[in-house]
């Protein structure tokens, strides 16, 4: 059983790990471009919120641990000054916005993770690919985003091409509807002043064969009808936050790469994440799985209650 310490620096205080969620936005660090990024990225949502920012750092630690002394002290400096440092930059461009920096040693993902059911939202850096579109999800992210209770929000490196005043895209399964996905979405979209657009895809039933191909007026009915159970999804929401201008839309083809096409165009896009239980390690849905690795926008990975 591996062994986990965790410093919180700021308070001038060793705090025990929490059992209970907090109002706090967490974010990964780790020195890459990738967790500075997200790191801004989490400093702003923290704002947003009125929440204080955790910056979290996590030191490797095998089990039966045998490294030297003088190394283990230099791990330790080494992760000191990239929190010091990070802290001081987040509150010279956020003055009013309260900072904690946390140590923790053990292994990431485990880490991570319980940063994360203890945090409103955790975020987390991506590494990208360049010049191909699309990016790198580590081990690390991934198990976080697919077994943690809370949001995680995975931000790509700076210069990432996100679209300027994109609206927030959000994936929706009407078989499978989220009260913790929508709510999500209005709030996030409340916060930032920003329109929503819920996408659902959708594929003509097999039994229809070339009926539809002859009289082409039946996709139309049965896509009118799917947009129609969008509505009735969302009118609930649509009257709690009248300000916000939630768009929907139903469209035809696989649900991974409409949200892709979608992302291209977007500032955010927010997926579900159904509880399952599988063997081993986390579960992530296609389409979930093929938004955090082909938008270029940050996304946002919202676990059913």
């Amino acid at each position: 059983m591996s062994s986990s310490v965790r410093i919180t620096r700021g308070t001038g205080r060793t705090r025990l790990r929490r059992h209970t969620m907090t109002a706090q936005v967490s974010v990964g660090l780790d020195g890459s471009e990738e967790s500075l990024a997200a790191v801004g990225w989490a400093a702003k949502a923290a704002v947003l919120r009125e929440v204080p920012l955790r910056l979290v750092h996590v030191e490797e630690w095998p089990n039966t641990p045998e490294v030297p002394l003088p190394y283990a002290r230099s791990l330790a400096e080494r992760a000191q000054s990239l929190l010091r440092d990070e802290a001081d930059r987040v509150r010279k461009e956020h003055p009013h916005l309260e900072v904690l920096t946390e140590r923790a040693r053990g292994r990431a993902a485990e880490e991570l993770t319980a940063a994360a059911n203890e945090a409103d939202l955790t975020v987390l850096g991506s590494r990208g690919l360049g010049g191909i579109r699309g990016f790198v999800v580590g081990s690390v992210s991934l198990a976080v985003v697919g077994t943690a209770r809370r949001p995680v929000v995975l931000v790509r490196a700076e210069g990432a091409p996100v679209a300027p005043g994109g609206g927030i895209v959000v994936g929706v399964d009407i078989h499978h509807p989220c009260d913790a996905l929508l709510a999500f979405s209005f709030n996030e979209a409340a916060r930032r002043g920003t329109p929503l657009r819920f996408l659902h895809a959708w594929t003509l039933p097999a039994s229809y064969g070339q009926a539809a191909v002859i009289d082409p007026g039946i996709g139309e009915e049965l896509g009118g009808r799917v947009l129609g159970e969008l509505d009735d999804l969302l009118k609930p929401w649509r009257k709690r936050y009248a300000g916000v201008d939630a768009m929907a839309a139903a469209v035809v083809g696989s649900p991974a790469y409409q949200l892709v096409e979608a992302s291209q165009n977007a500032q955010l896009v927010i997926v579900g994440r159904r509880s399952r239980k599988v063997p081993f390690g986390a579960h992530l849905g296609h389409a979930a799985h093929a938004v955090i690795h082909h938008s270029p926008a940050p996304v946002a990975v919202v676990p059913s209650a």
